[in-house]
């Protein structure tokens, strides 16, 4: 069976993106970059909503030979998974293997994990609240970076109460910090 897997980056206090919906205080240095990669070699299928959609599709057509390995092997690993958009107002995918769901449908998800023996990632902190409030979400994985932008998009959703239990930590050269957990039941 599939693990639902929420991987995101944060601020210190919490935040995926400022107030102005920036988040480039969350850009990966190469050595990030590079454990993320890893991450994410070990899904199969991505979730998202369509602004984390539009945000990530610009893997799939940037031309990145100028761009440091990182970068190509993350375009690599993006464009070989598949993704499930969850929108009920984007017409259609810009992107190959990917659909489009009108609604986020819990059991649908189930059967996805049900079906798969690989992680099934979730993108974005809206999909990904509605995920841990059907009890879908596995493990959530955290890039805590060494930014206070006091406010904006939060990386859990108020009123969430989860017992965690803590797998793995590792701390970079840049000061961002790894934090994996399980989500007990």
């Amino acid at each position: 069976m599939g693990k639902l897997l929420y991987h995101s980056s944060a601020s210190l206090d919490g935040y995926v993106a400022d107030r102005q919906g920036k988040f480039d205080f969350s850009a990966p240095d190469e050595e990030v970059h590079a454990f993320v990669n890893d991450l994410q070699r070990d899904v199969g299928t991505y979730l998202f909503g369509r602004n984390m959609y539009e945000v990530m599709a610009v893997w799939e057509t940037w031309d990145t030979a100028a761009e440091p390995a990182v970068v190509q092997d993350f375009a690599r690993i993006w464009q070989g998974i598949d993704k499930v958009v969850y929108s009920t107002t984007l017409p259609a995918a810009s992107t190959a293997r990917t659909r489009i769901e009108r609604t986020f449908d819990p059991e649908a998800v189930r059967g996805l994990k049900a079906g798969t023996g690989i992680g099934i990632g979730i993108g974005g902190p809206t999909l990904a609240a509605a995920a841990f409030r059907a009890g879908l979400v596995d493990e959530c994985s955290l890039f805590v970076t060494p930014f206070v932008v006091g406010g904006g998009k939060k990386y859990l959703p108020d009123g969430l109460n989860l017992r965690l239990e803590l797998l793995e930590e590792h701390t970079f050269g840049s000061g961002t910090v790894y934090l994996r957990y399980r989500v007990l039941p």
